[in-house]
């Protein structure tokens, strides 16, 4: 039993090892770790256990390298959760004291993980300190119809979907250019609401060639208007909800809630069996309450780092964000959405 290095891109035994091995997820897939690499030019490397040229655990990670932020070794960057695809403790072990050789060697700044608690025991964490922590929905998907209704809050989820009925609002999927602008679109209205500059239109675009008829753009409107989107992906048995926009003057339409359960829905109708409603920092209280009043389960998720350890901000720095944000509010849609681009490759 080995301990190599391999690029999970060009080595078909990582793809046969994502689809087979029960931890995996759609954050383990060559096509989100190429699209990683496409627009953000991160370079990703896996670390293995081998037996005769079999594969048989390993953990992902992104080399980033920036002039402002350090260099480092993520699994992964902008990835929700990065499950070590292993058996037990000891084949953990051996992965990460592999990587934080490389990247002691390297001298990098520092190595990141961002495990699921199950099937991990966190004591084998080792060196590595907790650096921040967020919350995971995952909604059960195989239940009926009847029965998940059933599951969801009466009053913020199951009458905003009798709403959103009366309402009559049209429902179309796809990846065709329309619907991405128009999915796009929303989405920077959805940034500069909170705040927070937009992902880059290029990561949307390599999302959509390198997982095909994985993914879908799911959009809502009302009497000809677009009000609300969703872009969902799928692996396996799991459909992943990773990012959701709307038009603010028609949140009372429930475009939000109407996607989502027809997302389910179609799910259950494919085969799925899980839905994946993505991460939730705890400063984001009513994103977090949102997906709880859809009878989704919390999985509380720490994500380690070796090296420093992310601070808590001083009240100068507290006030150069606020500044930023309310420039966000105000700069042009051309300038907004270039800020994306530059910025999220040194944030990962």
């Amino acid at each position: 039993m080995n301990v190599t290095r391999i690029n999970p891109l060009e080595d078909r035994r990582w793809s046969l090892l994502v689809q087979t091995h029960p931890q995996a997820s759609v954050f383990h897939t060559p096509a989100w770790l190429e699209s990683l690499r496409r627009t953000y030019r991160y370079e990703p490397v896996a670390y293995v256990l081998e037996d005769s040229g079999h594969l048989f655990a390993g953990i992902p990670f992104c080399s980033v390298s920036s002039v402002f932020t350090g260099s480092r070794l993520v699994s992964l960057p902008f990835s929700d959760h990065c499950q070590p695809l292993v058996a037990d403790a000891a084949q953990f072990e051996m992965l990460l004291a592999a990587a934080e050789r490389d990247a002691t060697r390297q001298s990098l700044k520092y190595l990141e993980v961002r495990p699921l608690p199950a099937g991990l025991n966190m004591e084998t964490i080792g060196a590595l300190g907790p650096n921040n922590a967020v919350v995971v929905h995952k909604l059960d998907i195989s239940r009926t119809e009847e029965q998940l209704l059933a599951s969801f809050h009466s009053d913020c989820i199951r009458r905003k979907i009798g709403k959103a009925d009366r309402e009559h609002l049209h429902y179309e999927e796809g990846r065709s250019e329309k619907l991405l602008l128009q999915f796009y679109s929303m989405l920077l209205m959805t940034r500069r609401r909170h705040g927070l500059p937009p992902q880059p239109m290029k990561w949307f675009r390599n999302l959509m060639e390198c997982f095909g008829e994985n993914l879908k753009i799911c959009l809502a409107s009302k009497d000809g208007t677009a009000i609300a989107s969703i872009l969902t992906l799928s692996f396996n048995k799991t459909l992943v909800y990773k990012y959701g926009c709307s038009d603010p003057r028609y949140n009372s339409a429930a475009g939000s809630v109407f996607l989502l359960w027809q997302a389910i829905r179609r799910a259950k109708a494919a085969g799925l069996t899980e839905m994946d409603m993505g991460r939730s920092d705890y400063s984001t209280p009513g994103l977090i309450t949102f997906k709880d009043r859809w009878g989704a389960a919390q999985i509380p998720v720490n994500y380690f780092r070796s090296g420093p350890r992310r601070r808590t901000a001083t009240a100068p720095k507290s006030k150069m964000n606020a500044a930023a944000k309310r420039l966000l509010t105000i700069v042009p849609d051309s300038m907004f959405s270039a800020l994306g681009g530059l910025l999220y490759r040194h944030v990962g």
